[in-house]
């Protein structure tokens, strides 16, 4: 296969009010036949999104909006594009744009367009049908911030079991294991 992917880098740089540093990312193979609709599951995926009942949009570096238009939320003089057609080859090596999920929780990532193609098979092992994360790094937050079941954001850290409270399929686990 030929080096015709594009490698675009994700970090992931707020979202729930918090600025993340250092910042998780990942960096992801896709077509440029791929289109924004495509990264921006790849990307949910990637980053541990599982409510995906949220709007979310690109923004590209000149200004253009790409995602599901909705005309009580066209800004006049803006240019919006629906992210479900348009396809990733409009971006060029080195390009930067903005990916956001959840436009009230504001999960803003900064997307870079690497200075090169590549060739996905070489690079990510398959031939994959949609865009696909290859390299990543850091801790994902998760989407409302829970640290654990049942957390309602007030609660203390409930007490760490040590392993007790897990059945006996492995060694050390279970209430016989430490």
């Amino acid at each position: 296969m030929a080096r015709t992917w594009l490698s675009i880098r994700v970090d992931l740089v707020e979202g729930h009010g918090e600025h993340l540093w250092p910042r998780p990312g990942r960096i992801f193979a896709a077509a440029r036949t791929h289109t924004f609709e495509q990264l921006a599951d790849a990307i949910d995926d990637a980053f541990a999104r599982w409510d995906r009942s949220h709007l979310q949009e690109f923004t590209l570096d000149d200004r253009t909006r790409l995602c599901i238009p909705d005309p009580d939320w066209e800004i006049e003089g803006e240019k919006t594009e629906d992210f479900r057609g348009v396809k990733l080859s409009r971006l060029r090596p080195g390009e930067q744009f903005v990916y956001v999920f959840d436009l009230g929780d504001d999960w803003a990532h900064l997307c870079t367009v690497g200075p090169e193609r590549i060739d996905p098979v070489e690079t990510v092992g398959i031939l994959p049908d949609r865009p696909l994360p290859y390299w990543g790094w850091g801790d994902m937050p998760d989407q409302y911030r829970r640290r654990w079941d049942g957390d309602d954001g007030e609660s203390p850290r409930p007490k760490d079991p040590k392993l007790s409270d897990l059945p006996p399929l492995r060694p050390c686990w279970g209430p016989e294991g430490r």
